[in-house]
């Protein structure tokens, strides 16, 4: 069985004070919180003081975007290991912002994916396609292409410390969400592109997470679906009750 894991991405949001605040009440409420793993990304400024927060508790840190070089003239830039020093064990990369609004190719993404692996980290590695994208019905197309070119070369022994998530750009701080067959038709077809690309024992371990609105009151039925196993989840991150509540999703059927 895949662990179930709920990350919190919190964007450009939230200032140090208030990202210790909302750390503190996310360590008490969750501290009994075993058989789902939590993970939260705050803004890169406040990363060392929310690790401390959550040192021992049952929250893991991670950050929202690095560089996939070690050092050097690169201003502006943090590389896995710099991240690793301020407390972080894990990075989101290839977000649909940074394709978006950033150009980041495949090519680039797949360079993070190996510079934050070598530094023993884990990578929440996004994928999804546009509205446009899905109205084409090049859905698939995309999602294969993003996928393929993010794990190039990176060996089966390190996919298991590798998540997938899952994030139709349409759905994303719009509001709608896919719908659960919807969501499922999407992770399905990438398990089995891990699946071919790697071994039914590969896909099988790997958690495909959902993004995009999610949100307490369509939580549970996403997580009820076979390949959903867990979420990348936006503005409902920022809300202490919203957030515990997707966290303590209600596992019916799962």
């Amino acid at each position: 069985m895949r662990k179930p894991l709920i990350a919190g991405n919190w964007k450009l949001n939230k200032n140090i004070t208030e990202s210790e605040s909302l750390a503190r009440a996310l360590v008490t409420d969750l501290a009994d919180i075993t058989e789902t793993d939590i993970i939260i990304a705050p803004i890169f400024t406040a990363l060392n003081r929310v690790a401390a927060i959550v040192d021992g508790s049952s929250i893991q840190l991670a950050a929202q975007n690095c560089y996939p070089q070690e050092t050097g003239a690169f201003t502006g830039e943090l590389s896995p290991t710099m991240l690793k020093d301020a407390g972080c064990g894990a990075i989101i990369i290839g977000h649909s912002e940074r394709r978006q609004l950033m150009g980041e190719t495949n090519e680039f993404i797949n360079l993070k994916v190996h510079a934050t692996l070598n530094s023993e980290m884990q990578v929440i590695l996004c994928v999804g396609e546009t509205l446009e994208e899905r109205e084409n019905e090049e859905m698939l197309e995309i999602l294969t292409a993003q996928i393929k070119g993010g794990l190039v070369n990176v060996p089966a022994e390190k996919m298991q410390n590798l998540v997938v998530a899952y994030e139709p750009v349409w759905a994303i701080g719009t509001g709608k969400t896919a719908s659960n067959e919807q969501a499922q038709e999407a992770h399905s077809f990438i398990r089995g592109l891990i699946q071919g690309l790697y071994s039914p024992e590969t896909a099988e371990a790997c958690r495909i997470l959902y993004g995009g609105s999610v949100k307490p009151d369509n939580v549970d039925g996403l997580m009820a679906q076979a390949d959903i196993d867990g979420a990348l989840v936006g503005g409902a991150s920022l809300k202490v009750e919203d957030f515990c509540r997707i966290v303590k999703f209600e596992k019916a059927g799962h």
